[in-house]
């Protein structure tokens, strides 16, 4: 074969090894760039923890160490419930509370006038046989509890049904269920007006607990 038709051949297969070479090299750079990438996210962390690349994460929180823990930790549930516990007892403690200083208060505003006339009372129906001659002027009325501090108290109504002047001793017995009296009281009152009713009070000193019904037992005008 003469040089020139081996020149011709030559020149003939020169594209195809150029498209050859050419996709070799786009793969190579592909590769190259593949493998930088990794190398970038491998080594992100640089010194003094700052990075140097664009991409970050965050580390995940550690579970607490228990091996030092001598029980359980409290729940939410329980903690919630605790704290339910401990007011309601600090709230019934302060209801308790309350209610005694408005039983003392109440106590403390019958005058010690009208201590003496109860006093007086009692002496007067000392020697009463039967109910007395006013028993039918008197009568009890119930005073709230939320009004008292929880104490029970009734008014003693006595109306004086006389033309003139008179007073008047009480004898108010409180009865438990088994009608069984347990305590006994007594309320005075002095020179009231003819037509006039009044209305001192009776306390009982007994728990509130079982509960006891008050009566008339004797009324004496005097």
């Amino acid at each position: 074969m003469s040089r020139g038709g081996r020149w011709q051949r030559r020149q003939q297969r020169q594209p195809w090894q150029k498209q050859r070479r050419r996709g070799a090299g786009v793969a190579a750079a592909v590769v190259l760039a593949a493998s930088g990438s990794l190398a970038l996210v491998a080594c992100g962390g640089g010194s003094g923890g700052k990075s140097s690349g664009s991409t970050s994460f965050s580390p995940r929180p550690s579970p607490p160490v228990t091996a030092s823990f001598s029980g359980t930790p409290p729940s939410a549930l329980s903690s919630a419930a605790s704290s339910a516990v401990a007011s309601a007892r600090a709230s019934a403690s302060a209801a308790a509370s309350s209610a005694s200083a408005r039983a003392s208060e109440f106590e403390a505003s019958v005058s010690a006038a009208t201590e003496r006339a109860n006093a007086a009372a009692r002496k007067e129906l000392a020697n009463v046989q039967g109910r007395g001659n006013a028993a039918t002027d008197v009568s009890l009325t119930g005073m709230p509890r939320s009004e008292t501090g929880g104490l029970l108290a009734l008014h003693v109504n006595i109306r004086n049904s006389t033309p003139g002047k008179a007073s008047f001793a009480v004898q108010v017995d409180f009865r438990d269920s088994g009608g069984k009296v347990v305590e006994t009281r007594y309320v005075g009152a002095s020179d009231v007006k003819p037509g006039e009713t009044v209305h001192p009070v009776v306390i009982s000193h007994e728990p509130p607990e079982p509960k006891l019904k008050a009566e008339v037992a004797k009324a004496q005008r005097y």
